[in-house]
């Protein structure tokens, strides 16, 4: 794997992920990638997702679990068994950060809960991700990013008015929570240096689809309007959504007025800019399908990358849909590195997502493949009890 000789930024911190499937290890994996030691904590049949996704590996783990498990080391316990548990004490003994996602009430349960593992560590900071948070009427329930992007009225503006309920295509509330929960946990962390207390997070995927309503509740809390589904449109500004032009469908956006101007001189509309109906973005959000079709009127006329080139070229924000394998693998995709090939001892070269925030001092380095099941058992046993010894 990569060598780096510059410390990376968590160097020296140890987080146990006793989380499975995507929110808990997707944050862990961020601190990994940061050079924490994280070791994943897994029961004797592993994280459920070395399972998951439709389709067999050469080994047994799913490409998602080599997506969200890179950098880490795999440690098996038995939690609910004296001995697991004892040996996961002493493993709490050595932490930093703890990170779990069980259902509220299970680790308390299983004697692995906050209130006893700060007894064992002061500095301990301890993460529950949940689906609902630690307390409330729906905290015992059950949650999935779907139960959360539905619950939290993320779905009730996903997709277009009057048809069938859409979800959000990738798992914003699972994502969400996961990068809120990292800016909690290294806060905590921050504190507990100075204070030499830590503290326990309670990290909800309902909470975080919930603080990503920003532009819907403001809406409905100045105007007394329950927000409602807009397509690929925008509440602030019109026109900003997906058009159609001769080919298919492109992107573009003429959010104030000299963009407008712009948009109708490069359409050779001059009738739109002081249009009693299009004259202030006031009105053209008023006034937006009407709008949208007039305009597709003169987009009809040539293809979608010939109107993104030509709107480039005049300054008015445009793009092409792409797919995700065009995104990846398209040339601005692969000069962010955004697919990147990991060594695996069983899948050989694996495809991983590329690193999100590039950290140009000390930028983040694969030190470890996603682990096998179990795979540093021995490894982690003999650090523990040398330092009990």
């Amino acid at each position: 794997m990569s060598q780096q000789t510059t410390p990376l930024p968590l160097q020296g911190i140890r987080v146990l992920d006793v989380s499975q499937v995507m929110a808990g290890p997707f944050a862990c994996m961020l601190l990994a990638d940061l050079g924490a030691d994280v070791i994943k904590v897994e029961p004797p049949t592993g994280d459920q997702t070395r399972g998951a996704m439709g389709f067999k590996m050469k080994g047994p783990d799913s490409m998602g679990f080599l997506n969200m498990n890179r950098n880490k080391r795999s440690l098996t316990l038995d939690l609910k068994s004296d001995e697991g548990r004892e040996f996961f004490y002493k493993l709490a003994e050595t932490a930093d950060v703890i990170v779990e996602n069980y259902r509220p009430g299970a680790v308390q349960r299983m004697k692995i809960d906050y209130e006893t593992i700060r007894k064992i560590n002061p500095k301990i900071v301890y993460v529950s991700i949940s689906g609902f948070g630690q307390s409330g009427p729906w905290a015992t329930r059950p949650g999935f990013d779907l139960m959360a992007q539905a619950m939290s009225g993320v779905m009730s503006v996903t997709g277009y008015k009057g048809e069938k309920p859409v979800k959000a295509g990738v798992p914003v509330a699972d994502i969400g929570c996961a990068l809120f929960a990292t800016y909690g946990l290294l806060s905590a962390y921050i504190g507990a240096q100075k204070t030499g207390k830590g503290q326990h997070i309670d990290a909800s995927l309902f909470d975080s689809a919930m603080a990503f309503s920003i532009w819907d509740m403001s809406d409905y809390w100045g105007t007394g309007v329950a927000p409602s589904p807009l397509g690929t449109s925008n509440k602030m500004s019109a026109p900003y959504q997906a058009v159609k032009a001769r080919d298919g469908y492109f992107v573009m956006g003429a959010t104030n007025q000299k963009l407008w101007a712009k948009l109708c001189a490069l359409l050779e509309r001059p009738d739109l800019v002081e249009h009693a109906d299009y004259a202030t973005v006031a009105l053209r959000l008023k006034n937006r399908e009407a709008l949208i079709e007039e305009i597709e009127k003169s987009f009809a006329e040539r293809d979608s990358q010939d109107w993104v080139d030509t709107m480039l070229e005049a300054g008015i924000p445009a793009g092409p849909l792409l797919t995700y394998p065009e995104a990846f693998e398209g040339e601005h995709g692969t000069h962010r590195k955004m697919c990147m090939e990991i060594d695996h001892p069983i899948e050989g070269k694996v495809k991983n997502i590329g690193f999100p925030v590039k950290m140009l001092g000390t930028p983040q380095q694969v030190r470890r493949h996603p682990p096998l099941l179990g795979e540093h058992n021995e490894e982690i046993m003999a650090e523990i009890y040398a330092l009990s010894a």
